[in-house]
């Protein structure tokens, strides 16, 4: 009971920072609550000396209620809504996630970039940005100094995308369907792919925002293959140091097997009405909370010694998942 009451404060101001950041989110929109909540977070725990007492509430929510959002925003995902859209956009999604994938490991190699950040900006480039990020942190035992600096470079990037995809759609000629489909595969952020979707016409906002909620089914086959890798490399690791200890239920991702359970009762209809909506609305703002607690836990200075390379590897990998996006409709007949 003492140990759940020495959680409370930590969590309370999680909760308080992502409510701030979820109403500022909606004042702007293209930068979104979770940047918001990551970005205070951080700077309350490096202009102020935070107490000591929020320390177990903040990693609690960094790390538990994380993937409870995750399993929240299962039960919003229907896969009867992405089938039609999921076949035709299947080949560019497909080459574009192996795209990232490919770039981040071998440029993440070329410029040194450490393991897990060079994972997670790959993955939050291939599939969808933060959401991507927080569902194979814990998979991978990220610390929360990678997922703050791989989400910073993946807000970068979706703003820039916001800002000139649109009219780069008109200069090259893109049809209303070409361009979600681009917006959709190759920018990050689901409020950033609406944003731009939009700004270049209501059709395009349309199908861009399918062929994103498409994309976001990949976080299961995606967690699934990095829980088999982890397990490989904690099974070998187990040998190495000759325990006899090692467990697969402990290492398997249990949250990842419930959001596709959660994701199956909404397809076969158990969520009905506006639940839909609700579900949605606090799996979101549980992610909000969860990043303004890891940035309540993040040291600017570390990050710093990071470097600006994690940032060319992102630029890199996301400007090839762009063109590839392209070259792939243009190969398949698409545009």
């Amino acid at each position: 009971m003492k140990k759940i009451k020495n959680l409370f404060p930590g969590i309370i101001a999680s909760f308080i920072i992502a409510l701030i950041a979820t109403e500022l989110g909606k004042l702007a929109p293209i930068i979104g609550g979770p940047v918001f909540g990551i970005i205070i977070g951080i700077l309350i725990n490096n202009i102020v000396n935070k107490p000591k007492c929020l320390d177990l509430g903040i990693s609690f929510t960094s790390k538990k209620i994380l993937q409870w959002a995750i399993i929240v925003l299962g039960a919003g995902l229907s896969f009867n809504q992405v089938k039609t859209t999921g076949m035709e956009s299947l080949t560019v999604t497909v080459f574009t996630i192996s795209t990232a994938f490919i770039a981040a490991f071998v440029f993440g190699k070329i410029l040194k970039v450490e393991g897990n950040l060079k994972t997670l900006i790959g993955v939050g480039t291939a599939i969808c940005g933060g959401s991507a990020i927080a569902a194979i942190s814990p998979i991978i035992e990220a610390d929360d100094m990678d997922v703050a600096y791989s989400i910073s470079t993946i807000f970068l990037f979706n703003i820039i995308a916001v800002l000139i995809f649109p009219p780069l759609g008109h200069i090259i000629g893109f049809s209303d369907k070409a361009f979600g489909l681009w917006a959709g595969t190759a920018i990050n952020d689901t409020s950033s792919v609406v944003a731009a979707g939009y700004a270049f016409s209501n059709k395009a906002g349309e199908y861009a925002t399918i062929v994103k909620l498409t994309r976001a089914t990949m976080i299961i086959p995606i967690s699934l293959i990095f829980t088999g890798i982890m397990t490989y490399k904690k099974k070998k690791e187990a040998k190495l140091n000759q325990e006899v200890n090692y467990k697969f239920s402990k290492i398997f991702p249990w949250f990842i097997l419930w959001f596709l359970i959660a994701s199956i009762l909404n397809t076969i209809g158990v969520f009905k009405g506006n639940s839909i909506e609700y579900i949605n609305i606090i799996g979101k703002f549980m992610i909000v909370m969860a990043l303004s607690a890891i940035g309540l836990g993040c040291d600017v200075k570390k990050m710093a010694k990071s470097g600006f390379k994690p940032m060319l590897l992102g630029l890199i990998v996301w400007f090839s998942v762009a063109i590839v996006s392209i070259l792939v409709q243009f190969i398949t007949g698409q545009i």
